[in-house]
């Protein structure tokens, strides 16, 4: 799939005092919180369940991370605000790839790449939890 045909959502965020550090620039956790945050508004935004609907009738609790690499290029501060683009950049068996840039207008901030897992409760131990393979209609609804 071209990269021009994945399907993008754009969460916003405006950026508070609290979000910066003393010289005033996001502090870089900041970031990752809010490509988080994103994620889980891409999926609603796509029209997939809350996950507390789908633990209820799937046994799905989420899509947690298992890997994340992000590159900043550029700071940002109180003030601004700021737009953070999602989508899917790979589907595969059991996990996703979800690619968030970080722009403020036009310019690139950061960009991040998390791999992630759709899990639901492990049947023989309710205090784990273990990845099952994407779901068709979620796949299907976010592509």
């Amino acid at each position: 799939m071209s990269a021009s045909m994945q399907k993008t959502v754009i969460y916003e965020v405006d950026v508070l005092f609290g979000d910066c550090d003393p010289a005033g620039i996001v502090f870089f956790p900041n970031f990752l919180k809010w490509m988080d945050a994103s994620s889980l508004n891409f999926f609603m935004k796509c029209g997939v369940p809350p996950w507390r609907e789908l633990v209820k009738t799937r046994g799905i609790i989420g899509t947690p991370m298992l890997e994340i690499n992000t590159k900043f290029t550029r700071t940002a501060t109180y003030g601004e605000r700021l737009q953070i683009h999602t989508s899917v950049q790979e589907w595969r068996g059991k996990v996703f790839v979800h690619k968030h840039v970080v722009m403020r207008g036009d310019t690139v901030l950061c960009e991040g790449t998390e791999v992630r897992a759709f899990c639901c409760k492990h049947p023989d131990d309710p205090d784990r939890i273990k990845t099952v393979a994407v779901p068709d209609d979620i796949r299907a609804l976010c592509s």
